[in-house]
């Protein structure tokens, strides 16, 4: 009988087309799945909890494998992490897990996290892994004009067009954006996003900060539930899959 494996794993996505494995280039999946099946001899399909796009990161990325072979868990986990050397991908933290259990399924709420680095200088340790704004941003407009979507609303507008979800409807938890120094952070949590739906609005809500557009804008654009008022889509740089709640 084979046994359930829960890995939560930490990743640079600049090399990567995404999570989801892709037959034009390498996904952070696909490359899990080979690590498992070089030390395994299995085949084994990972399932993620949430898919990220070319170029995002993640600090909390949670999947599920199944292997017919009953390993301990370190013994996986350090294999893994040795096959995947090559790659900017490591397994934090694995358990067993009961057979039931589904990465995706059984998640309650993820977070996710959107850094700005804002001042002149172009960054020199955090080109690709932040969002390099040199305008002056108002962090406290962008926080109060950002509560106006909090909560259910109909987010076409920020949805990308080839998004595969069946509605258009989400509801987030929270939405926050704070400063420390230059570096600006917005944290979202919600049970799942449409496809582009965070950075869509983080690039919206740049304008905000900027005083290209006010917190009026913003919502005329939420109310139109038409993608071509959509603001300002921001790169996927800045973008972090934080952690995920079950």
């Amino acid at each position: 009988m084979s046994k359930r494996y829960k890995i939560t794993i930490e990743y640079d996505g600049r090399p990567f087309v995404g999570w989801q494995r892709q037959i034009n280039g390498l996904g952070v999946q696909g490359a899990i799945e080979a690590a498992l099946a070089k030390f395994s001899g299995e085949t084994v399909r990972v399932h993620g909890s949430g898919r990220t796009d070319a170029g995002v990161h993640a600090c909390g990325q949670v999947a599920h494998f199944d292997l017919t072979k009953d390993m301990p868990t370190q013994k996986v986990m350090a294999a893994l992490n040795y096959h995947l050397n090559e790659h900017p991908i490591s397994i934090l933290d694995i358990e067993q897990v009961h057979s039931e259990f589904h990465a995706r399924f059984d998640a309650k709420r993820r977070h996710y996290t959107y850094r700005i680095l804002n001042r002149r200088a172009l960054p020199t340790f955090s080109r690709g892994q932040v969002w390099h704004v040199y305008h002056p941003i108002d962090v406290d407009v962008m926080h109060e004009a950002a509560q106006q979507l909090v909560g259910t609303h109909d987010f076409t507008t920020f949805r990308h067009i080839r998004c595969q979800s069946k509605s258009p409807i989400k509801t987030i938890d929270s939405l926050t954006i704070e400063r420390v120094g230059d570096d600006v952070t917005l944290n979202v949590k919600a049970l799942s996003f449409l496809h582009h739906q965070i950075r869509s609005i983080t690039g919206t809500l740049k304008m905000v900060g900027t005083g290209r557009w006010s917190a009026a804008d913003l919502k005329a654009a939420l109310d139109a539930k038409d993608r071509t008022a959509l603001g300002f889509n921001a790169p996927p740089d800045g973008l972090y899959f934080m952690k995920v709640e079950y």
